[in-house]
């Protein structure tokens, strides 16, 4: 089986190597699939994980999600079943041996689609389970993948075979070890389907006060109730959430415009220039000023580059 397992992640190196020769984020042909590529170790980088599965077939990724370390390489597939604020750094890469990796990002109503093609009649779990794991892949499940990613070489194929292919993903995985968990987010009732949805909106108002009444009502829960749940969704609480959600727009502003760091912390919803600083420092290591000049300095072109052909995948 191990055998097996190389062979097809041999066959993915190869297409992504083929497809994806720059540093960075690639985004295809196929909808919702992106290739990633890095040539050597390089710093966090921050960003706003959507729904997706994510396999790595050559070198090793480290995350962050709040406290919480998770680390993933060529036998381990990653999970995000809803929108989280994480930081990843790629700790093993060279121009030998890059990081190759694929994203494949999905929604509530695809997950949906499936269960009911299926008749999986999933129900709301009491447990409310973390929004970011990691598992180990299985060969019928890289074989899925693998189908998926060889369409870029016909892309006449795409339009018909893609949504098979990336149904019989969303498929495996649901069959999988972590498939009710990754079910709860499509489940209308549950936990996670109600964080989501909280979520959701906090997305779209990220640079609003935060009113966690609303919120709280926006996912038919008490106070208490919502604090608990989107904890053990997101390890971190509501307001943690929302200062990375402004921290991460606030950075990728700095990066794509002339503005400086005071009209941008207001535009994230700060009301002081100052808490803005100190925040950004203690999130991202610099003030901003000194991070933003870091970033675009010529000699770092990788980790610059991987961030900036990101932004379009971040939320």
């Amino acid at each position: 089986m191990y055998d097996e397992i190389r062979r097809r992640q041999d066959s993915l190196i190869r297409l992504i190597n083929r497809h994806c020769k720059e540093a960075g984020v690639m985004t295809t042909a196929i909808p919702s699939l992106y290739l990633i590529r890095s040539d050597k170790l390089g710093e966090p980088v921050h960003r706003v994980y959507k729904p997706s599965f994510c396999f790595v077939a050559q070198g090793l990724k480290v995350l962050h999600l709040a406290e919480e370390r998770l680390e993933y390489g060529p036998s381990d597939y990653l999970i995000t079943s809803v929108n989280l604020p994480v930081s990843g750094q790629v700790v093993e890469a060279s121009p030998e041996f890059p990081y190759l990796s694929l994203k494949l990002e999905f929604n509530e109503n695809e997950i949906f689609e499936v269960l009911n093609a299926i008749q999986i009649h999933a129900h709301p779990q009491i447990n409310t389970s973390r929004a970011l794991f990691v598992g180990q892949i299985e060969l019928i499940m890289l074989d899925a993948a693998l189908r998926l990613v060889q369409l870029l070489d016909s892309p006449e194929d795409i339009p018909f075979l893609a949504p098979i292919h990336k149904k019989e993903i969303l498929y495996r995985l649901l069959q999988g070890p972590y498939g009710p968990t990754l079910a709860q987010i499509a489940v209308e009732g549950s936990n996670a389907y109600r964080i989501r949805a909280a979520i959701d909106q906090m997305t779209q108002a990220y640079d609003q006060p935060l009113r966690i009444e609303e919120l709280a009502e926006v996912a038919n829960m008490s106070v208490s109730s919502f604090h608990r749940h989107f904890k053990e969704i997101t390890a971190m609480s509501p307001l943690q959430y929302q200062k990375q959600l402004r921290l991460q727009e606030a950075r990728s502003l700095l990066l794509m415009e002339s503005a400086d760091a005071t009209e941008v912390a207001y535009r994230v919803g700060y009301e002081s220039a100052s808490q803005f600083s100190r925040e950004y420092s203690r999130l991202f290591g610099f003030p901003p000023k000194t991070d933003i000049k870091r970033l675009k300095e010529p000699y770092k072109p990788i980790e610059g580059n991987a961030y900036r052909n990101s932004l379009e995948a971040r939320t």
